[in-house]
């Protein structure tokens, strides 16, 4: 399948690049928001590295996927970003979920293979708590990773939506 001149860079910068760039600032001041008061923040626990890691994971592809769904359906009706071409839209069932649907598969997949393993490390290998600062930089840059992985999916899910939409 050829993408497009304007669905590359939609995919690549508007879905890849800024989301990026956005889940690190945000998650880095929401954790600065939170931890600010504390010294460390411990492993494990209510307000720990680990429930911040697991709960990310599975937050951040549900909430992306209604932001990115409402504003690529918009972006598509205003022809901002054009729609794909009938053969590009796939009939698998996936593309019939809701944005709740695929927001929650995501997330259940980000927390197997990616916080999971993050949490191991940090059990295995890793500190019994992490400095304030230390912890703001890390949650920053997983969010970030993390966007980076599931907003293309989901933009690419919510085009998908869009163009079925505006070609009925």
């Amino acid at each position: 399948m050829t993408l497009s001149r304007a669905h590359r860079r939609f995919l690549v910068l508007d879905q890849g690049v800024a989301p990026t760039i956005f889940n690190f600032v945000l998650n880095g001041t929401i954790a600065w928001l939170t931890f600010r008061s504390v010294r460390a923040v411990p492993l494990w626990g209510q307000s720990s590295i680990a429930a911040d890691t697991l709960v990310t994971a599975f937050v951040l592809p549900v909430l992306t996927s209604f932001i990115v769904g409402a504003l690529v359906e918009r972006q598509v009706g205003r022809g901002h970003v054009p729609r794909l071409a009938a053969s590009q839209v796939s009939s698998s069932p996936w593309v019939r979920w809701s944005r709740w649907q695929r927001g929650a598969a995501l997330g259940i997949a980000a927390v197997v293979l990616a916080a999971s393993p993050v949490v191991l490390f940090f059990t295995l290998a890793g500190p019994t708590e992490l400095e304030r600062w230390s912890f703001i930089w890390f949650k920053a840059a997983f969010a970030a990773g993390l966007g980076a992985l599931v907003t293309p999916v989901i933009g690419w899910w919510a085009l998908a939506d869009a163009s079925r939409a505006d070609a009925a």
